[in-house]
């Protein structure tokens, strides 16, 4: 016959050891201290043309006051015709980004907005600089660490590249210039544009395939107000999450990429503190190729809190069991991407690169049910419900396009995202 134990006997078995007070709240440091990496940076450049500007905040705070709630923010502005376009996108666009999430939000949850937040913030800054009737232009990369996740934003065609202890080097953005992205090409001639070389007495065509009107390389940007609304601010964006073995980043303007390669420029400052491979990274550029361009990189190393720096990466090739392991995201949807999904240091939480509004913004955004208005998806400017109009209502309500369903565009908004899509004629020139 079955032993019975009795409940007093049952409960003490359930019990864990007890453990000390101070071995707990040790444990708890050293947990809150593993979870939260340290980030360590370092910049340099060469000026050309004085067009090249970054953004360094490494101590942002998603609830103000709160240092537990800290993220970094690392971006590079690259501009063209002018230095405007560039100056403002530094001094607006994290604001923008950042007014798009809502206040109330978990980290969980901030970060699962953040990609939406980044569309709205790039468009919302477009729309204000356009405003302003000046033709500068600038590419952006814009990088967000919370933890060990990192979300980078992308228009044009400065770079992030991710290096990580498997040894194996990540593209995390995606170029916009037309003579290597044909799809962007298709996009950019759908919509109205145009896209060809320049003409040269002779009838020979020189130099990089370029949008018309306005002559541009690339197919999206912030700012460009003489050129057509197929232009586009919408970036590319992909969220990753590292090990806690952590990882390197590299964020630079072309100056750099059309000197090295991501592997060359990775490989040449490993083992390096960021300060000195930001610096190192500039001078084999420099060496490859000269100063033809503005050249500017910044090195972000995301590291154990108990590192100086990143050990250096082994030389030798990822093993077949590294390989196994990894996880690809269900919403990546990026052509081409990257090597992350065979990478075990790496996991993807999401990609996507469309340049379609509605797409990106999603149908569950969410409204300010406090006041009983709608709010712009893009500016986040109350809309009364009958001024409020849906990204899916097109030009003729049918029961298919659900117009009542979010997100809400005003009529700013509205405008500008038809014109993205080549739905209205683009503009007359601005002439400076």
């Amino acid at each position: 016959m079955e032993s019975r134990m009795s409940q007093p006997e049952i409960s003490r078995m359930k019990q864990p050891p007890l453990v000390p007070l101070g071995t707990l709240i040790g444990r708890e440091l050293r947990n809150e201290k593993v979870e939260k990496p340290t980030v360590k940076y370092g910049q340099a450049a060469l000026a050309k043309k004085g067009e090249d500007y970054f953004l360094i905040k490494p101590d942002c705070q998603r609830v103000p006051g709160n240092p537990s709630t800290c993220f970094s923010v690392f971006a590079i502005f690259d501009g063209h015709n002018g230095i405007s376009a560039a100056i403002f996108a530094k001094e607006n666009l994290l604001n923008n980004v950042l007014s798009a999430i809502p206040q109330e939000a978990s980290r969980e949850e901030w970060l699962q907005a953040l990609p939406r937040a980044l569309v709205a913030g790039f468009v919302k800054t477009d729309i204000e600089f356009q405003q302003k009737g000046e033709t500068s232009g600038t590419t952006v990369t814009f990088v967000v660490i919370d933890g060990w996740t990192v979300t980078v934003a992308s228009v044009g065609d400065s770079r992030c590249i991710l290096d990580t202890q498997g040894g194996v080097v990540s593209l995390l953005t995606v170029d916009h210039r037309l003579e290597e992205n044909a799809e962007e090409r298709e996009r950019v001639t759908a919509s109205g544009g145009e896209v060809g070389r320049l003409n040269v007495f002779g009838g020979n065509e020189v130099g990089p395939l370029r949008c018309w009107p306005g002559g541009l390389c690339l197919s999206r940007s912030i700012g460009d107000t003489d050129v057509g609304e197929f232009i586009v601010p919408i970036p590319h964006v992909k969220q990753v999450k590292l090990s806690n073995a952590g990882g390197r980043l590299i964020i630079a303007s072309d100056g750099i990429w059309d000197a090295l390669s991501s592997d060359m420029a990775a490989q040449s400052c490993r083992g390096l503190p960021a300060d000195l491979a930001a610096k190192l990274v500039v001078k084999e550029a420099l060496r490859s190729r000269g100063l033809k361009d503005d050249t500017t990189c910044l090195v972000v190393d995301i590291i154990p809190y108990d590192h100086p720096v990143l050990p250096p990466t082994p030389r030798k090739k990822q093993t077949f069991l590294n390989s196994l392991f990894g996880k690809k995201s269900q919403n990546s949807t990026g052509k081409g991407s990257s090597k992350l999904s065979a990478v075990g240091v790496v996991e993807e939480l999401f990609e996507e690169g469309s340049a379609m509004l509605a797409e990106r913004l999603g149908k569950d955004f969410p409204l300010d049910s406090n006041s009983g208005l709608f709010k712009c998806a893009i500016c986040q400017a109350d809309q009364q419900p009958s001024e409020g109009l849906s990204v899916n209502s097109g030009p003729f309500f049918s029961p298919s396009s659900r117009p009542w369903e979010g997100p809400f565009l005003c009529a700013t908004c509205r405008r500008k995202k038809d014109a993205m899509e080549g739905k209205r004629p683009s503009r007359p020139t601005i002439t400076a």
